[in-house]
């Protein structure tokens, strides 16, 4: 971790006393384990907070929308793909951006090592390290350990697309990456009776309060307004009422159709812990199987609900 460290660094260093950027946006220490923020850095002298480890989840090309300065941006996989998404939608323009790309081992789950520690040790987590592929993570007195693979967030475990797809420069040896996605936790879904999956839905969005974490995350919702917040027409109510909530996820989810890279940011920041992937796994599925479409591997491409051929084999829509 400590030679991606000093390259990022140098990388940042030689980009501002250059002049070649206005910010490079990386992540710095948070005040709390696990909890590494966004860093913007102005000034090369400012270059020795940017890190790098295993708590760096937060995408950062939430942080590039509608920027007009140069800006360098430290992307590991999931997030040169939406960079890739924003440049398509002329959120930032390409010649604006200076990628440095990280190859990923994918991130910690925070929430699950602190649920482990709060069984096991029935303490907050003071520090987390690694070491050869284990985990060691400190809570109160107690010291417990578990192989690094075990304590992934659930995307990474399945991400195929670790590396970069787009970068300037690359930190870091490429790493391999999984061949295919089994959708097997979507299958699951799949598989169940329209009682089973309706008492599925409703059970998992019981506890939503509606904070709006996981739209704020998503590096894909930029809309000047967002339609939940609509008010002429009003397309979802304000009330905690759950087919108001269903609508706010159902709409939400396909919004993000075709464009959706599961980089998990949406899970990572509900406070109640919904697996709010759920439906956007689905769509993922659905726009691979009809489409053979993954969003934001290529520059040259429309996402595939955002494009017409006059080819198209379905005469209804002609």
């Amino acid at each position: 971790m400590s030679a991606k460290i000093d390259a990022i660094r140098q990388i940042a260093r030689r980009l501002l006393s250059e002049g070649k950027v206005d910010m490079v946006i990386g992540f710095q220490k948070g005040t709390l384990p696990m909890m590494n923020e966004p860093c913007f850095v102005r000034k090369a002298e400012e270059a020795d907070r940017l890190v790098w480890d295993s708590h760096c989840g937060i995408n950062l090309a939430n942080y590039v929308t509608d920027r007009k300065e140069r800006i360098a941006v430290v992307a590991k996989g999931c997030d040169s793909r939406n960079l890739v998404n924003h440049v398509i939608e002329n959120k930032i323009k390409r010649e604006k951006l200076h990628i440095i790309g990280v190859c990923c081992d994918g991130m910690l789950d925070k929430r699950l090592i602190a649920q482990r520690s709060q069984t096991e040790a029935q303490a907050e987590v003071d520090a987390v390290e690694e070491k050869d592929g284990v985990v060691s993570v400190k809570a109160g007195a107690l010291l417990w350990q578990a192989p690094r693979a075990e304590l992934l967030q659930d995307n990474c475990k399945r991400c195929r697309h670790r590396n970069p797809v787009l970068y300037d420069e690359l930190v870091g040896e490429p790493v391999a990456e999984k061949p295919e996605d089994d959708y097997e936790d979507v299958k699951r879904i799949e598989a169940m009776s329209p009682d089973e999956k309706w008492a599925h839905f409703e059970d998992m969005l019981s506890t939503c309060i509606r904070c709006y974490a996981c739209r704020n995350a998503c590096p894909l919702c930029y809309c000047p307004t967002c339609f939940v917040d609509e008010s002429r027409p009003q397309w979802v109510g304000k009330s905690q009422d759950p087919i108001d909530i269903r609508t706010f996820h159902f709409l939400r989810a396909y919004h993000c159709a075709g464009r959706c890279t599961d980089c998990g940011s949406c899970e990572r920041a509900c406070p109640m812990g919904i697996p709010v992937r759920q439906f956007t796994r689905k769509l993922n599925k659905d726009c691979e199987e009809l489409y053979g479409w993954q969003a934001g591997l290529s520059l040259d491409q429309r996402p595939a609900l955002d494009t017409y051929n006059p080819n198209d084999p379905n005469d209804f829509i002609r």
